[in-house]
C-alpha cells in the first residue's frame, strides 16, 4: 500500500530541547487552532514541557525548523 497524502490543516513538526538543543520528539499540530489562538490572545501551543534524555530533565521543548 502506498502511503496516502494527509488532508487537513494538521502539520508534522519536530520539537527541540530549548537547554541543550538536542533534537527528541516528533508530534502534530492543527496550524489553525493555532492562528486562532493568536487573534483571540489565547495560550500558545509551544513551547512544551517534555523530558530531554541529554539533560535528564524536564525542559521546555520549542518548535525545530526541519525535521530531523
Amino acid at each position: 500500500m502506498a502511503a496516502k497524502k494527509k488532508k487537513g490543516p494538521r502539520q508534522a513538526v519536530g520539537l527541540k530541547c530549548s537547554v541543550c538543543g538536542a533534537f527528541g520528539y516528533i508530534t502534530q499540530y492543527n496550524k489553525n487552532n493555532e492562528q486562532l489562538k493568536k487573534q483571540t490572545g489565547g495560550d500558545p501551543t509551544f513551547p512544551l514541557k517534555k523530558y530531554c534524555s541529554v539533560c535528564c530533565a524536564h525542559t521546555e521543548h520549542k518548535q525545530a525548523k526541519k525535521l530531523k
